[in-house]
């Protein structure tokens, strides 16, 4: 199917056809597709054409090649709008190997080709971007988001929207971490995935890959989205509420972006207005400790103490209600206090679904308080993890993060 591309391109042959000077002539075929360029290199000791040949191939495979992607390949469009799938893996490409669902390269490509729906005038063109190696998302670290975050980056310019094949047990963590690593977003980034692989006849995958590229395509959301089931919803405000229906995901604190039913619905009255700056580069690479931790009845402060050790930097708190904890142990209220005193960053989450954290509203949540915690409002634990994740990753100061913590960065908390 013409209207499937697979990347990374294919550096396919390089051909000398004139030089002068500094400057070189080259005929190049990236994924069967010739290109005319000229290429300027600052050895003037290469005199022979061997030796121009050489330094010229290597110019244009470390230096031009992701230009000539970029900018040449973009220029030639369809009628189609274009939207890059990346694909990590999940339940979505999965076949059945015996042993239970597992990930299949080349898999999921094959049954994209295959699909009479993708070549219909009204769906866009898509390349897909399967990675290596594929992931169940269970074994999605930070490392992947800032990998997504990334390709997403690279090939911003080149396509009107983005979705992401991902796996639905980690996927509300990757959707809370993606709007802080891409700050400056304007095109719609769409994580979607199924409970039933595509492969099967009775699935989930079908009806939200192709609502997932729609909305893609055709919205102009300024966000990263989770589409799952029949709701549009703002991905740092998602979590994962059922483990076998296809209603897997809810937004506890936030109204969907949108509902699909015989139409697709966009409320851009809770959308986010598009930022004025451009998309940045993702920062770097996300190396921060943090953990969370669940509160429960007869919790002890060894066991707090040994969570809060060096060299933990952040610690989302679970706790109950309104951001309680015992204010009768002073023992795990010292040991939450010596941690924030060292610089640790505490995060008070409730562990309700829906509501918030009011650390005044009762003596239980002041005490917290007096020990140096921060509110996470009404932040999922997962958006206070992944904003750890990112603020401490990228380097800010201890007393920067409790400030950037208590701010709406990404959409992530209402204040």
């Amino acid at each position: 199917m013409n209207s499937i591309r697979v990347i990374p391109p294919c550096f396919c042959g390089l051909q000398i056809r004139a030089s002068e000077g500094k400057i070189v002539l080259a005929k190049v075929l990236v994924n069967a597709k010739e290109f005319h360029l000229a290429a300027s290199f600052t050895d003037t000791n290469c005199a022979s054409p061997s030796a121009i040949a050489s330094a010229t191939s290597k110019l244009l495979q470390k230096r031009l090649i992701r230009k000539i992607w970029r900018t040449e390949l973009s220029t030639y469009r369809s009628e189609r709008r274009r939207v890059y799938i990346a694909y990590t893996g999940g339940t979505i490409g999965m076949t059945n190997t015996g042993e239970g669902y597992a990930p299949a390269p080349g898999f999921l490509e094959t049954r994209l080709r295959e699909m009479p729906e993708l070549r219909d005038a009204a769906m866009p063109e898509i390349v897909l971007h399967e990675y290596t190696p594929l992931l169940d998302s269970s074994n999605m670290t930070p490392r992947e988001w800032f990998t997504i975050a990334r390709d997403i980056f690279e090939n911003y310019d080149a396509f009107d929207g983005f979705v992401v094949l991902h796996g639905t047990d980690t996927m509300a963590y990757t959707a809370s971490a993606l709007p802080f690593l891409l700050q400056g977003l304007t095109k719609p980034v769409i994580l979607t995935g199924s409970q039933i692989p595509l492969v099967e006849l009775r699935n989930d995958a079908r009806e939200n890959l192709i609502t997932a590229l729609l909305i893609a395509a055709n919205q102009p959301l300024p966000e990263v989205c989770l589409y799952f089931g029949d709701k549009l919803l703002r991905g740092c405000r998602t979590v994962k509420v059922n483990a076998l229906g296809f209603g897997a995901f809810e937004s506890p604190n936030y109204p969907p972006l949108g509902t699909v039913g015989i139409d697709i619905q966009i409320d851009w009255s809770v959308v986010r207005a598009a930022p004025l700056r451009a998309l940045e580069m993702p920062r770097a690479e996300l190396n921060a400790t943090v953990a969370a931790l669940r509160l429960f009845p007869g919790i002890s402060a060894e066991l707090l103490r040994n969570v809060l050790q060096t060299p933990l930097q952040g610690l989302v708190l679970e706790t109950y209600g309104a951001g309680n904890a015992p204010n009768r142990d002073r023992a795990l209220l010292n040991t939450l206090a010596e941690a924030t005193q060292r610089g640790a960053v505490i995060v008070d989450c409730t562990q309700c679904l829906r509501g918030a954290v009011k650390l005044n509203a009762y003596a239980t949540g002041a005490a917290l308080l007096e020990a140096g915690v921060i509110s996470g409002a009404d932040m999922t634990p997962i958006a206070a993890l992944t904003k750890l994740h990112y603020l401490i990753g990228s380097g800010y100061a201890s007393e920067q993060v409790r400030a950037l913590m208590q701010q709406n960065l990404s959409g992530e908390v209402t204040l």
